[in-house]
């Protein structure tokens, strides 16, 4: 057996913090003790906060490390070497990486190419020849409003392990994009739209959705179960689109976008998540709820980084400061992802559950990472 002992660390449990000593035994938590003296061969936290391992359920991170500029394709492998070892210098330490399936082919200026199956093969690989240091799992992000997404669901199945299926809708003028006006400054900042291509893009794509949305829903849904996934909702907006994704059996709502989707999301059972640079920066980049807000009403759950890695820990200190708890806010990154996709070996700091684990020093409202561990392993 081989032990490792952390001491002098203020430790982040379930429902409260006590200051003392760890145990890691075969990458598992074998021992918790109190008090501040060291034990021989102990390495100290100097007082440092030992906190779970993160987990990150939606990331779009991997995007910017395979595309650094617009149309630069980088080496994937290298891409995804990267992204982990990003990841883990945060203090992730479980991401369900985030691939869109449902493709839109026939447009020359909009054209979203497919991808996920290619990546998840060497996501897939690289992990089984143990070229990354945190836990990797696959996210499928379900476009609807796409040409190609049943194909691309039936080119998955129960042995690749994907972890979760979320509902994407991006048919314009609802959910995230409701607001024409923001629509319009994220189409045609991307795309270089003209006035009269944004309003052809904007048919186009209704017309899309109206001929196949109801039929790619269903698959999405059919596809999740299929594969043994949790499913997940995406920008909900109205009490009647949560009810959908309750039918649905969506475990999470990822960014609901008003204060009525929150609430009814927790009338229905179904775990809130927020991004953390919406908590961060005070709002939403797209004119939606803000977290902090929802924080403040009690109906904020989980917390993703979105596509900024590092804003993952710092909400979790800000919630943890907001409520006055710092285990409820440590929850958000830990606890809650892990129950609400059915990872019950991590989460929390509990005897036999998996030693991943972060050391943060506070500095004021900020944290600064100082190890991270992974079954017990130092990765960062």
């Amino acid at each position: 057996m081989t032990d490792t002992i952390l001491s002098n660390a203020r430790i982040v449990l379930e429902h409260e913090v006590l200051h003392g000593s760890l145990l890691i035994r075969d990458g598992l938590i074998a021992g918790i003790d109190s008090g501040s003296s060291l034990a021989a061969g102990a390495e100290d936290m100097g007082g440092d906060l030992l906190m779970p391992g993160l987990i990150e359920l939606h990331t779009d991170n991997l995007e910017r490390h395979i595309e650094p500029r617009p149309k630069v394709d980088w080496p994937h492998a290298a891409a995804i070497i990267a992204h982990d070892a990003e990841l883990a210098s945060v203090g992730i330490t479980t991401v369900f990486d985030a691939l869109r399936v449902g493709s839109v082919v026939s447009k020359a200026k909009a054209n979203y190419g497919e991808y996920a199956r290619a990546l998840a093969d060497e996501i897939l690989g690289l992990r089984a020849a143990g070229a990354l240091r945190i836990s990797h799992l696959i996210h499928l992000r379900a476009e609807v409003c796409s040409e190609t997404l049943i194909a691309e669901l039936d080119k998955f199945g129960p042995e690749d392990g994907v972890g979760i299926v979320s509902l994407m809708d991006h048919t314009p003028g609802q959910r995230q994009f409701r607001d024409m006006t923001q629509l319009k400054n994220y189409v045609c900042g991307k795309h270089g739209f003209s006035d009269a291509e944004f309003e052809e893009h904007i048919d186009g794509q209704k017309a899309l959705s109206a001929l196949v949305g109801a039929a790619h829903e269903a698959a999405a849904v059919a596809a999740s179960q299929r594969y043994g996934a949790v499913l997940a909702s995406h920008d909900d907006t109205t009490g009647d689109q949560v009810t959908q994704s309750a039918r649905h059996g969506a475990q999470f709502a990822e960014f609901p976008t008003t204060v009525e989707a929150a609430q009814a999301c927790r009338d229905h059972g179904i775990a809130v998540m927020m991004g953390a640079p919406n908590l961060i920066r005070g709002g939403s980049h797209s004119g939606n709820v803000a977290a902090k807000a929802l924080a403040e009403a009690g109906l904020l759950d989980i917390v993703s980084s979105d596509y900024v890695p590092s804003s993952l820990l710092s909400a979790a200190l800000m919630l943890g400061d907001i409520w006055g708890d710092l285990p409820r806010g440590v929850a958000t990154v830990t606890k809650a992802p892990a129950e609400a996709t059915g990872l019950t070996d991590r989460g929390v700091i509990a005897m036999g559950r998996r030693a991943d684990l972060i050391r943060v020093a506070r500095f004021g409202t900020a944290g600064m990472l100082r190890g991270t561990w992974v079954a017990g392993q130092r990765v960062g």
